[in-house]
């Protein structure tokens, strides 16, 4: 109970900065407007809500993806079930209201027991699904207080999180108590989750969802629309979620490449939709002819850089391309890499900078099959998307090979849908 105390004494200190930085208006992001108030437990009432009540919570864009087949499937095994998705941010809203048809949108409360104790006694929950590694201390120690299980989906820890876990046992312990299950992504997760002191009645080996990725034809459709509209037959390669420091770094190299190939196009998607207009002020700047995506200009045929400036368009924007260089990778231990199953699913060669520590098993299974290559500068990135471009067998031989790794590796959802229900 102390240490509870301390932490919220604490969490009142660093909210307003928190608060101010969800708040903050930047180009781009969905406004909370009217519905800031969710975030102090001001939840309105459910729709027609059923006897039974299960809580999804998956903060932003990217754990609303990767859970979207898992809730789909959980309503189709329980359409009397109400389904609650609970995020944190704004994009990860308008991600979740994608599914307006089958559960309901509030905003997650910040950590405060009241904010939580009021959300709770509003929406009524018997279950709480918690993607990835999620964990609130009060908002665990309330859900428990009020008979909600817990279980963590797609759990995973780090190596380095578990060390400072270990560091502070006792705070992990306050965590842990409340938990029925926890549902991990691999092995060496499971094992650190056990280091810790779990019982190992709870913790289970699912798999990752992110490798049941099921593109639709829509997806698939749109992406080819999008290589019409900016490339019809010039080769096409994308750099994904960019992050400060290294679109410098791609457009030197993308700059090398136009030397010896001059039709190659290069969508650049930053990570953050603060940067848009930036990355595309740089890439003016450098000497391309550069366009993005929401300006609504014609794309001329001569356009050499295409900036990817929506969100939740990952997949189409990948689908129009012909490589695909995940970023976040080039920054030193800032980032730690982004997911490189997205490309794999759509049978695309996988380039990546040589930080992925944050998808380390997955990266290094592409790369033990031909499936990705690591860049680790500039010049190394110039070599490898030229040899891709200009062997069209070598190409269809890597993305296969990535595409062959996401389908060894698929089954999660199942497992996981069985431990839930």
């Amino acid at each position: 109970m102390i240490l509870r105390w301390l932490y919220s004494l604490l969490l009142l200190i660093v909210a307003p900065f928190f608060i101010y930085s969800l708040y903050k208006s930047k180009p781009n992001k969905p406004k909370f407007g009217k519905r800031w108030k969710e975030h102090f437990g001001f939840t309105p009432t459910l729709d027609n809500p059923s006897k039974y009540v299960v809580w999804f919570h998956t903060v932003s864009v990217g754990e609303t993806i990767a859970a979207t087949p898992l809730i789909r499937a959980y309503h189709h095994s329980h359409p009397e079930h109400t389904i609650v998705i609970t995020t944190t941010t704004s994009t990860g809203a308008e991600q979740a209201a994608k599914l307006s048809n089958i559960a309901q949108h509030r905003y997650m409360p910040v950590d405060f027991s009241f904010a939580i104790k009021r959300f709770i006694r509003t929406i009524k929950p018997q279950k709480i699904f918690i993607m990835e590694t999620e964990l609130w201390p009060n908002t665990l120690a309330v859900a428990a207080q009020n008979n909600v299980e817990i279980t963590i989906l797609n759990a995973r820890l780090s190596a380095r999180s578990c060390l400072r876990y270990k560091k502070f046992q006792r705070i992990f312990n306050l965590l842990s108590q409340n938990i029925q299950q926890v549902l991990c992504q691999t092995k060496d997760d499971a094992e650190r989750f056990l280091s810790l002191g779990l019982n190992d009645q709870k913790v289970k080996i699912t798999g990752s969802l992110k490798f049941d990725i099921n593109i639709s034809s829509e997806v698939i459709s749109a992406g080819l629309s999008l290589r019409k509209e900016i490339a019809k037959d010039r080769p096409v390669w994308i750099v994904a979620s960019t992050h400060l420091g290294e679109d410098e770094i791609v457009l030197e190299a993308h700059k090398s490449l136009l030397k010896e190939i001059p039709k190659l196009v290069l969508i650049i998607v930053p990570r953050h939709p603060e940067r848009f207009e930036q990355v595309y002020q740089l890439s003016q700047q450098q000497g391309f002819k550069s366009v993005r995506k929401t300006s609504k200009q014609p794309v001329n045929q001569d356009i050499q850089v295409f900036i990817g400036d929506t969100m939740g368009e990952m997949l189409m924007l990948i689908g129009a391309a012909d490589i695909c260089f995940m970023a976040g990778s080039l920054v030193g231990e800032k980032v730690g890499g982004h997911n490189l199953l997205e490309p794999a699913a759509l049978a695309k060669p996988c380039l990546t900078g040589p930080s992925y520590y944050n998808f380390k098993q997955i990266t290094e299974q592409l790369i033990a099959a031909n499936g990705c290559t690591i860049c680790n500068n500039s010049d190394e990135i110039y070599q490898a998307v030229k040899k891709l471009i200009n062997d069209p067998n070598l190409q269809k031989q890597s993305g296969t090979a990535a595409l062959s790794i996401v389908n060894e590796n698929k089954g999660s959802l199942q497992k996981t849908l069985s431990y839930l229900l």
